[in-house]
C-alpha cells in the first residue's frame, strides 16, 4: 500500500535538499573554483544536520532501513534533511514508490539564490544558472517521475533564451522565473517575447515559487518597538507571521501584469502555475482582473483587443496550489475547478504530514471528477502529461 492510492495523483511541489557542494559537483574541473558553495544563512536549527551530512556524505544504512520500514507513512516521519530522498537521487525514487504520486516536480530549496540574487553581477548568475540546471538534472534524469524544475533569470532576455536552450537540451520540464520585475521591464516586454515563444514551442510550462521574490516584508512593518519574533527555523530569514501577509502580492501582480500585457493571448500554448504561494487570493483575481479588461478596454486598445476574459485565459493557461491549510473545496466554489493542483511540499515540513488529508476535509460533497482536476487533471494539462 502506497500513501497516495485510491486515484492519480500528481505532486506539484517537492524540493531537493541540497548539501554545500549540490553547485560545485556540476562543474567543469577549470570552473569548480569560481563556484559559490550553498548558503544556509537561512537554515537556522538545519545546519547541524547539514554539517553532519556533508561530513558523512549522506544517511547511514541502518537509518535508511528505519525511513524505508515507514511505508505509506512516510509523510509522518522525518523531514528536510532528515526524510528518504532529500538529496539523494535513488533515494527519491525509493520515497516516490512509498508515496504513490506518478509524477512529482522538483524544485531546489537553496540553489536558486545564487541565481536570482541581484547583488551578483549577470555574468555570475547566468553561469550560476547553468550549473543550477546541470544539478536538478542530474538528480532528476534518471526517473521520468521526478520533473526537474529548471532556473533562469529574466533580466538578460537574450542569455534568458540561451539558457532556456541549454535546460531544455537537459529535459528540464518546467522553468522557475522569479515573480519580479524583468531588468527594469514588466514582464510582458517585447523583449521577452523570444523566451514566451520559446516556452510555447517546447510545450515546457514556466512557474513562480516561494522564494523567488523577497520572502520578508519591509523592516518598518515588523518594527513596533517590540523584539522581532524568529521565523520556525530560529533565525529570522524564513517566514515570519506578517511575511504572510504579502507574501501573494509579487505573484498576484507579475501574473496580473503578464496577462495585461497580453502575453497569455499571444501566446496561447503557453502555461505556467504559481507553486507554494498560496490560492487563497485567487478569486478575487481573477474578478479583479474582469473588472480591470472591462472598465480600462475603453482607454487602452490591447485591453480591448482580448478575444476572451482574463478570467478565461487564466483558467485555460495557468494553475495555483493551495497552501495546506487553505479550503480548496471553497477556492472552487468561488473561482471554477480547472485552477488548482494538489502539492505535497515533500520534503519541507511546510506540507503537513497527511496532505492529501488536509485537503480532502475541504472537498466533502464535491464531485469525484472535481477531485480528479485537483489531483491530476490540472497538472496534466498545464505540465502537458500524457
Amino acid at each position: 500500500m502506497t500513501y497516495a492510492s485510491d486515484r492519480t495523483y500528481y505532486d506539484a511541489d517537492s524540493h531537493i535538499m541540497e548539501l554545500p557542494d549540490h553547485l560545485r559537483r556540476c562543474a567543469e574541473p577549470a570552473e569548480r573554483d569560481d563556484v559559490p558553495e550553498i548558503s544556509f544563512g537561512a537554515a537556522g536549527v538545519l545546519d547541524e544536520a547539514v554539517a553532519k551530512l556533508a561530513e558523512s556524505g549522506g544517511h547511514s544504512e541502518a537509518y535508511l532501513a528505519e525511513l524505508i520500514a515507514q511505508g505509506d507513512d512516510l509523510l509522518r516521519g522525518p523531514k528536510m534533511y532528515e526524510a528518504l530522498g532529500a538529496f539523494d537521487p535513488q533515494e527519491r525514487s525509493t520515497a516516490l514508490d512509498l508515496l504513490g504520486f506518478e509524477r512529482q516536480l522538483v524544485f531546489a530549496s537553496l540553489s536558486t539564490q545564487p541565481v536570482f540574487d541581484r547583488h551578483l553581477d549577470l555574468d555570475t548568475r547566468y553561469r550560476n544558472a547553468t550549473l543550477h540546471n546541470r544539478a536538478m538534472h542530474a538528480f532528476t534524469g534518471a526517473d521520468e517521475r521526478l520533473m526537474g524544475v529548471g532556473a533562469v533569470d529574466l533580466d538578460d532576455p537574450e542569455r534568458a533564451v540561451q539558457e532556456l536552450d541549454r535546460l531544455l537540451a537537459l529535459g528540464l520540464q518546467a522553468v522557475w522565473i522569479p515573480h519580479r520585475d524583468c531588468g527594469g521591464r514588466s514582464p510582458g516586454h517585447n523583449d521577452l517575447d523570444p523566451f514566451w515563444a520559446r516556452l510555447q514551442e517546447a510545450g515546457v510550462p514556466f512557474v513562480l515559487h516561494v522564494g523567488g521574490d523577497p520572502l520578508q516584508i519591509d523592516p518598518v512593518w515588523t518594527n513596533n518597538g517590540r523584539p522581532a519574533p524568529t521565523d520556525w527555523l530560529g533565525g529570522g530569514e524564513n517566514v515570519r507571521g506578517k511575511d504572510m501577509t504579502a507574501l501573494h502580492h509579487a505573484p498576484e501582480r507579475f501574473v496580473s501584469i503578464l496577462l495585461l500585457d497580453g502575453v497569455f493571448e499571444r501566446f496561447r500554448g503557453l502555461t505556467g502555475a504559481a507553486v507554494e504561494l498560496g490560492a487563497g487570493y485567487v478569486p478575487a483575481m481573477l474578478q479583479r482582473l474582469d473588472w480591470v479588461q472591462q472598465i480600462w478596454q475603453r482607454t487602452e486598445p490591447e485591453l480591448a483587443a482580448f478575444t476572451r476574459k482574463p478570467s478565461e485565459q487564466l483558467t485555460d493557461q495557468f494553475a495555483f496550489t493551495p497552501f495546506v491549510y487553505e479550503d480548496v473545496g471553497a477556492l472552487i466554489r468561488q473561482s471554477n475547478p480547472d485552477l488548482y493542483l494538489f502539492s505535497s511540499d515533500y520534503p519541507h515540513v511546510e506540507g503537513g504530514r497527511d496532505p492529501i488529508g488536509r485537503f480532502e476535509g475541504t472537498l466533502e460533497g464535491v464531485d469525484p471528477a472535481v477531485r480528479d482536476r485537483f489531483y491530476s487533471e490540472n497538472f496534466a494539462r498545464v505540465f502537458d502529461v500524457s
